[in-house]
């Protein structure tokens, strides 16, 4: 058997994980093996929360929906019952748009509710 000398392909690979982990705090932009499991943790975390992201978005906008409705004297829950029972589909981002940018407009769409 030959004999295997992997000094280049160790300096390679811990090369890119440090560079991978500039950034992090303490050990683990220092270190080796330390770096390897933050980076490991962060591409879960980031996988697990690019799905969480859209949830919190739609949580914002529902909040716009329903602070532009309490001036007009309306619940979130019975507006959207009343767009749905006429036919109106307007997705919640629409609505939260309408509601931050053009009021008058929003209105216009209560208005049809009723």
């Amino acid at each position: 058997m030959t004999r295997v000398k992997k000094g280049v392909n160790a300096l390679k690979s811990r090369r890119n994980i440090l560079r991978q982990a500039k950034g992090f705090r303490f050990g683990r932009s220092k270190k080796e093996r330390a770096a390897s499991e933050a980076l490991m943790h962060a591409g879960a975390y980031a996988f697990a929360h690019r799905r969480d992201k859209k949830n919190d978005i739609r949580k914002i906008w529902i909040v716009r929906i329903n602070a532009a409705l309490e001036a007009e004297g309306l619940s979130y829950s019975k507006f959207i019952g009343a767009l749905k029972k006429k036919n109106i589909s307007l997705d919640r981002k629409i609505l939260s748009d309408l509601a931050a940018n053009n009021p008058a407009v929003f209105s216009q769409v209560i208005a049809a509710t009723k």
